[in-house]
């Protein structure tokens, strides 16, 4: 004859859920989520700081091909992204900008060059 099953109700004793292993297992997890979610947000930061620093660099290329003095390049540069510094390099009939700015533990660098002359 089979054995009749006896809920947890009626057996008398208490019902143990997983409540308990389900916030472990979060505790566990939201350290390695929040590191994510700061990695990501640091590289979207550095993509972005990276992209206005090579914009910059494009534009100080052009005003300096144009004859515009050394202190209006380099203040584009500073202007659009904090603690960048620029260099100018002539070659030939090209005028080369590289610019350099850190970010974190990194130096981003981003080169533009223009035909020298160019109006």
């Amino acid at each position: 004859m089979p054995r009749a099953r006896r809920s947890h109700a009626t057996s008398g004793r208490p019902w143990r859920g997983d409540g308990g292993s389900v916030v472990a297992e979060f505790a566990v997890a939201l350290p390695a989520i929040v590191i994510v979610l700061a990695l990501g947000v640091g590289a979207l930061g550095a993509t972005a700081r990276g992209v206005r620093l090579q914009d910059a660099v494009s534009d100080a290329a052009r005003l300096a091909a144009r004859g515009e003095s050394a202190d209006r390049v380099h203040a584009v540069v500073a202007a659009a992204v904090d603690d960048a510094t620029a260099t100018i390099e002539h070659r030939d009939d090209i005028v080369c900008i590289t610019a350099r700015a850190p970010v974190a533990v990194l130096t981003l660098t981003a080169t533009g060059c223009a035909l020298a002359g160019g109006g």
